[in-house]
């Protein structure tokens, strides 16, 4: 079977060669470049779902629901900006408006399902209507830019009646396009796939997905530089990505020498009722490197959520704990045995290994270390927009 490669903006897949002969897989590669904003980059993913779901005729409205499903997960869930912020603070993607728009309405948690999201969606239909138009205005147009290059007339991008006309004339005339549009007004206008386009779409699916995510991230990661483990942040993750069985057993032999104080309530940790948790949260860090993670209380874990502990109450509390199980590692060897166990899951982090454990330091310098690699870790997330939780002041 003859194969057409595509190499583009980071695209490398191959393509049926009876699609490149008849479709314009250049001006394709093209429909995601030189975005403004990211929104461009979950139109045209929804726009793939929907064909890869066999949809050959949909809305702006449907899109743009579809958009919003997508972008929750990122937006809610990670503090995730889509295009930055302006200088005054704002955000500045029209997406992430809307995501947080239905946020304050809904009731919805940040791990809401896609039915939850879309019956949400319906339920606050008129206030999303303004945050949703805004959406409409003009990626569901520039989107083709990359087509028009065939064409002698200019493209005028002022009315979008003219526009209209425009896409169905380049469609006719010049190249096939993946879609036309119809004559309804902003959220209600008509989307019409078209059956060659959908068919490639349909035949390239996860290759095509993987592309658009490939740009997303290099996007988002630009526009949200001290955020780490994006990749890792577009959608909902399965809960066995954790790792954290081998500290588990580490805190369970420390525990079975000596009493450790919980770090939010002071008092001895039962060792029947406690979870390994991280003080930084794993929704931020995307990690389990051992000088993050802590022995808790279990009732308290799901009250402190993805909150931040306060700083300059608790930061001490967990570095002496950290502490203690230093000395432990040199000092005991079947303790050392079980951090040795934390090799491949739970050390990574060079710093850690060339200096934070190494064997000879003082409680003073070990807080140092600590705080020097962990201060602004923290403090990234407290700018990303991560709450802070006062275990004395609230539950």
């Amino acid at each position: 079977m003859a194969e057409y490669r595509v190499e583009k903006a980071g695209l490398d897949f191959t393509i049926d060669t009876k699609y490149y002969n008849k479709l314009d897989i250049e001006g394709f590669s093209h429909m995601m470049k030189d975005p403004s904003y990211c929104y461009k980059f979950y139109w045209f993913e929804a726009i793939v779902q929907l064909i890869a779901e066999g949809v050959m005729e949909t809305t702006f409205d449907a899109v743009i629901n579809e958009m919003i499903c997508n972008a929750w997960y990122s937006v809610r869930e990670f503090y995730i900006h889509l295009s930055g912020m302006q200088p005054d603070g704002q955000v500045r993607d029209g997406l992430e408006r809307a995501v947080l728009r239905l946020s304050e309405l809904s009731s919805l948690p940040a791990n809401a399902s896609k039915v939850e999201i879309k019956s949400a969606i319906k339920e606050y239909d008129k206030e999303l209507k303004a945050a949703k138009e805004q959406l409409t205005n003009m990626v569901p147009y520039r989107a083709l830019a990359g087509f028009f290059d065939k064409a002698e007339e200019t493209a005028d991008w002022g009315s979008v009646k003219r526009m209209t006309a425009y896409i169905e004339r380049i469609n006719r005339d010049v190249v096939l396009l993946p879609y036309t549009l119809g004559e309804s007004s902003k959220l209600k206008k008509e989307i019409y796939f078209q059956p060659s386009w959908v068919e490639m779409i349909q035949d390239n699916t996860v290759s095509i997905l993987g592309w658009i995510q490939y740009e997303k991230v290099k996007w988002l990661q630009n526009n949200n530089p001290e955020v780490p483990g994006l990749i890792y942040k577009l959608a909902p993750l399965d809960e066995k990505m954790r790792k954290l069985g081998h500290v588990r057993k580490l805190w369970d032999g420390i525990l079975d020498l000596r009493s450790i104080n919980d770090v939010f309530t002071d008092n001895p940790i039962d060792q029947t009722k406690y979870d390994v948790d991280h003080f930084i949260p794993w929704s931020f860090v995307m990690n389990d490197e051992l000088w993050n993670l802590m022995p808790m209380d279990s009732s308290l874990n799901s009250v402190k959520s993805n909150r931040l502990p306060d700083w300059n109450i608790f930061f001490i509390r967990f570095a002496k704990n950290q502490y203690i199980m230093y000395e432990m590692i040199h000092e005991k060897e079947g303790i050392r045995k079980l951090y040795e166990a934390c090799y491949r899951d739970n050390l990574h982090s060079i710093w850690a290994n060339q200096e934070l454990y190494r064997k000879g330091n003082s409680d003073v310098v070990f807080y140092g270390i600590l705080e020097k690699n962990m201060r602004p870790v923290y403090d990234s997330a407290r700018r990303q927009g991560y709450d802070v939780w006062d275990r004395t002041l609230s539950g």
